[in-house]
């Protein structure tokens, strides 16, 4: 790399002293003795020469001047007026020599490049150190798009799961509804028929004489709570007392309460019972 910026500055650096040295003997050449030319063409050469080595010495050293840098610049600016200068007198060939007065300031600016290539140049291990990290940087964004990728696609998969299973208990629970509401409207059109009366009267009547049957269906609805705890801790009542309780709210209106009625109201009025233990008492009383 340090070639490809410095052969350049080196070559135009050439050309432009060679230059500046064929003008200065055709310019001068025949208005003073060659040699004089000579040593004029050679002084402006080697002071830009001079002033140039000074200034890369001190670039190789870490270190800047700018008075040397004004001096160069200077040469260079002399160079390049002496070319146009030859230029504009000389005849024939003006454009000639106009397209090449460039090439000592053009030189110049190459050393300029050159050094501040130099100045932020980095060692083999340096770079080799830099493409590794931009490498490990570009494997982890992959790495992570990947991720990102995969996990979009697993939860993609799960929602359209969730969205299928939903969508089957839906359909489980419509046809469900639809089989109860059918199962529901058969015992409807039992209990109102005009042979369940008479079929349950032929039942029952041998079994319950002096009772009324009733036909009703089950709950199909909100439930009532549960009974709290106190009141199943609480101390219970005797056989006789809940007998006696259970015939009173059974016969509390007429015709007779069912089952269903006397517990709720025998709830209701506070008392507490087991299950097994209130039924057992409406048996023995009904």
């Amino acid at each position: 790399m340090k070639a490809k910026t410095v052969l350049p500055a080196v070559a135009m650096t050439a050309v432009s002293m060679v230059l500046t040295l064929a003008v200065v003997l055709m310019w001068l050449g025949g208005a003073v003795p060659w040699p004089v030319a000579l040593v004029v063409g050679l002084g402006i050469d080697g002071g830009w020469l001079a002033t140039l080595a000074y200034e890369r010495r001190l670039a190789a050293q870490g270190d800047h001047s700018r008075v040397v840098t004004a001096v160069g610049w200077c040469f260079g600016l002399v160079a390049t007026g002496v070319l146009i200068a030859h230029a504009l007198t000389a005849e024939g060939s003006a454009a000639a020599w106009l397209a090449v007065a460039w090439l000592p300031v053009a030189a110049k600016a190459l050393w300029v490049v050159h050094g501040l290539w130099e100045r932020t140049a980095l060692t083999t291990a340096a770079l080799d150190d830099i493409r590794g990290i931009q490498q490990e940087a570009r494997d982890a964004a992959a790495v992570a798009r990947a991720r990102l990728r995969a996990e979009a696609s697993t939860e993609e998969t799960r929602l359209t799961a969730v969205t299928q299973a939903g969508a089957r208990v839906a359909r489980v629970q419509a046809k469900t509804a639809k089989t109860l509401s059918a199962a529901w409207s058969t015992l409807e059109d039992a209990r109102d028929g005009e042979e369940t009366g008479r079929a349950l009267t032929s039942v029952t009547t041998p079994v319950t004489p002096g009772v009324t049957p009733r036909w009703e269906l089950p709950i199909w609805g909100p439930v009532e709570p549960v009974t709290d705890l106190a009141l199943e801790t609480a101390p219970g009542l005797s056989d006789e007392i809940l007998d006696a309780l259970v015939d009173r709210i059974r016969h509390s209106e007429n015709p007779a309460l069912s089952y269903r009625e006397m517990a709720t109201r025998f709830r209701a009025a506070g008392h507490s019972a087991s299950e097994v233990r209130l039924r057992a008492a409406w048996k023995r009383v009904a």
